[in-house]
Parts: C-alpha cells; sequence; structure tokens
C-alpha cells in the first residue's frame, strides 16, 4: 500500500517536474546579456550617440576580438574632466539663468543625457586663459608681504568661486586641482610674471601661500583634492610661467610646502611636474629625494612632447605613487577628425593604459574667438564648449573625447584587463554598480569588424574608420 502510494505521489508530481525543467531549460536558452553603445564619427554624422543594443552570444567567427578580462585589475580612476579656467567660468556666467543651469546639469550630473563630468582643474591665481594677469598677493613694484597680509583670492571670487558653488551643488563629490602658473611677482628673481624662477629665500613664504590658498577655497566650501606647485614647470614663455627645476621642486616640496602642510593639517595631496611625457627624469628626480618624496601623492603629465607610456615608466619605478593626466589642448586649426582621434587614443585610452587615475582635457569653455587669454597666452586654444554673444551654445570636439569616458566611468571605477587587436584602441573599466565599459577608438583607415568578447560571450560590431565607441554592459 505504501508503495502504491509512493509510486501515485511520484505520478502527480512528473507533470510539475517537467514543467520546471521546461521553464528552466527556456529561461538559460533565451536569458543574454547586452550591450549598449554610444558611437562618435569623425565626420560628425554621430556625436556619442545611442546606438541599437548588442547581444552576446555563444556563436564563434573569424573576427579579431578584443577580449575583456574583469578578473585582472588596475588603478581606481578618481575622474574625467576638464580645466576650469577664469575664462571658461566668464564664458559659462554670461549665459542667461535657465539656460546656465541646464548646461550645468548637462555637463556635471549624472543624469541620462548628461555626461557627468567629475574632475576640474583650476589655476592657483591667473592662467594663460585669464583675462589679465594676477596672482593673490599682487603688490606695488619694490614691496613684499612676508606675512601675506595682502592675500586674497581677487578676480577668483568674481567667476570662478561662484561657479564652482553651482558645480559642487550639483555634484558636491567632484575632485578639483589646483595648480599656479607663476607666483606673485615680488617672489621671482625677474619681476615678471612671465618666465624667471621662485627666489629661495621666498620658499617659506610660498608654501603658506599655497596653505592660504586652500583654506580660503574651504572658508567658500571648495575643497582642493590636490595641488601641482607648478604649471608646466619647464616652460618659462608663458605668460603667466616660472621656471622651475627638478631639483628646485624637490627642495621646495621637501623642505617647505610637504612640512607647511603637515604643520597646518592640510590634507590637499601634492602631485609633482605637471608637465610633458619627454622628461619623465623630472618627477623621478624628485620621487629619489628622500625629504620630497613621503609629501608627494603622484606625478602629472601633459601630452605636448614624448610618449604616453612615460607614465608607465615613473609608475613602474615608483608603483605606490599615483599619476595624473592633467592637460591637453584641442586646437583652433586642428579638424574634429584628427582631434577625436589623437586625444581619445593618448589622453583618454592611452593615460588609462598607462595607469593614471583621471583624464583631464584643457579649457571647458571660451568665447567664439577663442577668448579670454593673456597677453602672449594661447589664442588657439579651443574649449569644450565655444559660447557666442548671442549665447549660442557650440560643443566641440573635446566635449566627446572627454564625454565617452566622463559619461560611463565614474570615480571609483577600476580600470580591468583588455587586449589591444590591430588598430582598436581600447580601455575598460568596472564601475562601482557593477557594469563594464569598454572605450575603443578604430584608428586604422578603414571600417573594423570585431568582436567583443566577456565570460566566454561575444558581441560582433562594426566600427568605422577614426570613430569612437563606448560599449556598456
Amino acid at each position: 500500500m505504501k508503495n502504491i502510494n509512493k509510486k501515485l505521489q511520484i505520478l502527480l508530481l512528473l507533470p510539475l517536474i517537467a514543467v520546471q525543467i521546461k521553464c528552466g531549460t527556456s529561461k538559460n536558452a533565451t536569458t543574454s546579456s547586452k550591450a549598449e553603445s554610444w558611437i562618435t564619427t569623425t565626420d560628425e554624422s554621430l556625436k556619442l550617440q545611442k546606438q541599437n543594443d548588442l547581444v552576446f552570444n555563444t556563436e564563434t567567427n573569424s573576427n579579431q576580438t578584443i577580449e575583456v578580462n574583469p578578473s585582472q585589475k588596475f588603478q581606481t580612476i578618481e575622474g574625467f574632466g576638464f580645466s576650469l579656467t577664469g575664462g571658461s567660468a566668464q564664458a559659462i556666467l554670461k549665459l542667461e539663468k535657465a539656460k546656465k543651469e541646464a548646461l550645468l546639469q548637462e555637463l556635471f550630473s549624472r543624469k541620462e543625457d548628461a555626461i557627468g563630468l567629475s574632475y576640474l582643474r583650476i589655476s592657483i591665481g591667473a592662467s594663460d586663459l585669464n583675462e589679465k594677469v594676477f596672482s593673490y598677493d599682487d603688490l606695488p613694484e619694490g614691496e613684499t608681504d612676508l606675512k601675506l597680509e595682502k592675500f586674497n583670492l581677487g578676480p577668483d571670487l568674481n567667476d570662478v568661486v561662484p561657479l564652482l558653488k553651482e558645480i559642487l551643488a550639483i555634484n558636491p563629490q567632484i575632485k578639483i586641482m589646483g595648480s599656479p602658473w607663476s607666483p606673485p611677482v615680488w617672489m621671482k628673481d625677474n619681476g615678471s610674471s612671465k618666465g624667471g624662477s621662485l627666489q629661495p629665500k621666498y620658499y617659506q613664504v610660498y608654501a603658506e601661500y599655497f596653505v592660504k590658498y586652500i583654506q580660503a577655497m574651504k572658508s567658500h566650501g571648495i575643497v582642493i583634492d590636490a595641488i601641482t606647485p607648478q604649471n608646466e614647470p619647464l616652460h618659462p614663455g608663458n605668460n603667466p610661467s616660472l621656471l622651475m627645476l627638478a631639483e628646485q621642486q624637490a627642495d621646495f616640496i621637501g623642505n617647505h610646502l610637504g612640512p607647511a602642510f603637515a604643520k597646518a593639517k592640510i590634507k590637499t595631496k601634492i602631485v609633482i611636474y605637471d608637465h610633458n611625457c619627454n622628461k619623465p627624469e623630472y618627477p623621478l628626480t624628485i620621487l629619489k629625494d628622500p625629504k620630497a618624496n613621503p609629501f608627494v601623492a603622484g606625478s602629472a603629465f601633459h601630452l605636448y612632447e614624448g610618449d604616453i607610456s612615460a607614465l608607465s615608466t615613473v609608475h613602474d619605478a615608483y608603483p605606490n605613487k599615483d599619476l595624473y593626466f592633467t592637460e591637453q589642448y584641442t586646437g583652433s586649426k586642428s579638424s574634429f577628425e584628427s582631434d577625436l582621434k589623437w586625444s581619445v587614443k593618448n589622453v583618454v585610452i592611452g593615460s588609462m593604459r598607462n595607469w593614471s587615475v583621471n583624464a583631464l582635457s584643457w579649457g571647458l569653455a571660451n568665447d567664439e574667438y577663442y577668448k579670454p587669454f593673456t597677453p602672449g597666452g594661447c589664442s588657439t586654444c579651443k574649449g569644450a564648449l565655444m559660447i557666442d554673444q548671442a549665447q549660442n551654445i557650440k560643443r566641440e570636439v573635446g566635449y566627446y573625447i572627454i564625454g565617452h569616458a566622463s559619461k560611463f566611468v565614474p570615480e571609483g571605477s577600476v580600470r580591468i584587463a583588455s587586449n589591444i587587436s590591430g588598430n582598436l584602441y581600447n580601455v575598460a573599466f568596472k564601475t562601482p554598480s557593477g557594469q563594464t565599459v569598454l572605450i575603443v577608438e578604430n584608428d586604422g583607415a578603414t571600417t573594423e569588424t570585431f568582436n567583443i568578447k566577456y565570460n566566454q560571450k561575444q558581441i560582433s560590431t562594426t566600427l568605422n574608420a577614426g570613430a569612437v565607441a563606448t560599449y556598456v554592459w
């Protein structure tokens, strides 16, 4: 009787088991991961434009393949963005209120239609993209201010500071780096905003100048995450500018700036160099200095000369120090096509594959005449935005170069492994929310068909010559 009851129970359960097996099999057969994609083409027909989703499958083919490996992890990303120059702030602040607010949301929020900029670089005093040269302690010729009693944020209180407050209201976590183009001229050996060197007798005063700057910005609710002691220290021909050799910067940091920060309990990072990739020996000299090294958080680079692999040269020598990519301009005389290809390949993909924790382009905005700039400053630097007198906003190539990363790779993302396949330069990330992001630039002269492989599945897609794509799944 018991056996009959067991057989009956089994017979009654069989249809249910069959249904469960069928449903399970069906679900596994139809479940497929999809990748979203956004593309920018060199002919400007597509600009960071979303495409149809791509479906991962187990089919095989003979296409070249980019394989993304999430188990191999590299650096944690701090952000992507631009320099908020004084000129950039002026251009944006001229917009009527509603238009300005909409633009700031587009630039700095993480809304669906925004590009989510997460890192800004600002000048300590004037850069060459200000309408005039100034420091925070300008004095009549022959005077000094050893106690910095006349220190004030000056013109920045009219543009950079108020605009930063609006930006911070949208993204309170945005990282901000400050870089000086020149100290106050009374500290220099030539008494000029252009060139010259910082006199050693003013090293300690200048260190206190940085402390006052960080404290002054904090009083306005602006936290400076990092500073560099000098923008482009080997380029004294700009206006403003300063010549600061590696040995001088090591002395300044090790004996003055670092101790001044420690005494004032300043947590702002000190990042060295901030110049081209052709001189990795400059940061290496400072990092070898036993007094300077403990105060240094990392090294910053530009790429007007040299090769982006210089970042890895420094990383390999000092893997416990971060790398930063802090400036690269797009020019008024170059094409959308050439700037898109070169900058995505080098500034975004190249810097990331060589251990940088950020990637920044140069100015965020300017007017239709590439103004303002100082006498002798850059007259061909093209911002990410061109804002004309009629308040028309044109999104230039820089917007898309950085947008292909900033929109999809938030702070806290981690670079993961991916292989370079032929002309398809690329870099991959895992975001804090668990998404995978792959940025690809087709550096070849023809359309490329290729696979993206992830966890034994792949998608097949094509990318026009020179085009850039970001894939997210």
